[in-house]
């Protein structure tokens, strides 16, 4: 059974001081039923991807505030976690309730608020998704063991500093012409070298951004879709994979398995291979993230990714262009919500709604990586 996608909505990314929790996700999720051209009566599930929200804003039962608050209370409704791949997970709960025939349509979104609370405390959360007794406890931070795999994938493939720069340097250039990121501004190379160091050789502008934001899709199976529409994208594969949580037990922490794994299942469901790929949007909540996942997805060699990064292979005009929607590094990563906001942007671009971001492509791909690779989700869109 192919599943459809109805409609998406996804709310500006950043500091949304005037905003809710909850509000941000009815936001987003009213823009989603809107442009699916569905109501309430429609819809027969809800699924919602949020990695902390119980330490972020003191909130748990998340899945019963977000039905109440959209006015849908006897609808089921299902809080999914997996870290930062909270959004993607969710998305694959939705499909996989679809294909089982148990629902004809669904609402999948991702929120997370992320500035209500200090910046220690927004550190100590994240890490959680680390593993907490051999990481977390001696004081490793997301950056600090993203730093080792960027020494390391430096020391093995020559991977220079300069390139890594160039992943953030090319996501800014895109997040400029995205209404929706929390970044609209360009940078160069010598900005992100010069930026305050973080975790050497990571520095702020290698580094996703603390974020408030949600983003939502509908689904529908494809008998039901020809109800609203004529020209539905579908979801054509999706696949999940874990790892191991701490970087100590890996075989290389150059490669995250989960990536190359969920993406294998991804492309044999959709009967496709990396080369078919026409445009993705892939996990950059660091530079050397965005390396890793354009290697493990192989739309380039082991070792490659850097220099594929600086000969424009990922540009918006090269031969697989990746995060046109700015990233999670320019167009922010609140990280329930990052996993649907990709789907957002692969549906819009799939759609050409994409405006100044807009590249010819008939296969889209998004790619959510929960903590440093535990966790990995591929879907694979198509006309």
């Amino acid at each position: 059974m192919k599943v459809a996608v109805l409609g998406i909505g996804i709310t500006k990314f950043g500091e949304q001081w005037e905003s809710s929790f909850s509000n941000i996700f009815v936001e987003a999720g009213s823009k989603a039923i809107q442009d699916a051209n569905i109501d309430g009566k429609d819809i027969e599930a809800i699924y919602v991807g949020t990695m902390s929200a119980g330490r972020f804003i003191d909130q748990e039962h998340i899945n019963a505030l977000i039905a109440d608050q959209a006015g849908l209370n006897s609808i089921p409704s299902t809080r999914v976690e997996a870290a930062c791949a909270s959004g993607g997970l969710a998305l694959r709960q939705s499909i996989m309730a679809i294909e089982s025939g148990m629902h004809d349509v669904v609402v999948t979104g991702g929120v997370e608020k992320m500035t209500d609370t200090t910046m220690s405390k927004t550190t100590r959360t994240l890490v959680t998704a680390a593993d907490q007794e051999w990481e977390a406890f001696l004081g490793m931070t997301f950056p600090g063991l993203y730093a080792m795999i960027a020494r390391r994938h430096m020391h093995e493939f020559g991977t220079t500093r300069e390139q890594l720069a160039m992943v953030s340097v090319k996501n800014h250039r895109n997040a400029k012409n995205n209404p929706f990121a929390q970044f609209n501004m360009e940078i160069t190379v010598d900005d992100v070298l010069n930026s305050p160091k973080v975790a050497d050789p990571l520095t702020l502008l290698d580094c996703s951004p603390i974020t408030d934001g949600s983003a939502c899709i509908v689904l529908a199976s494809e008998e039901k879709a020809k109800e609203f529409t004529d020209s539905p994208i579908y979801v054509t594969g999706s696949g999940q994979a874990s790892s191991t949580l701490s970087l100590h037990d890996r075989e290389q922490i150059t490669v995250i398995d989960s990536t190359c794994n969920a993406s294998k299942e991804a492309y044999r469901r959709a009967n496709i291979t990396a080369s078919d790929v026409q445009i993705a949007d892939v996990h950059d909540a660091f530079t050397i993230g965005e390396i890793l996942a354009i290697e493990g997805l192989g739309f380039v060699k082991k070792g490659e990714g850097g220099k594929a990064t600086e000969d424009g292979v990922t540009d918006k005009g090269g031969r697989i262009p990746v995060n046109t929607s700015g990233g999670l590094k320019a167009k922010g990563h609140p990280v329930g919500a990052t996993g649907i906001a990709q789907a957002v942007e692969i549906v819009s671009q799939l759609r050409g709604d994409a405006g100044k971001r807009q590249v010819n492509a008939d296969i889209g791909l998004t790619h959510n990586v929960g903590g440093s690779g535990g966790t990995s989700i591929v879907h694979i869109f198509e006309k």
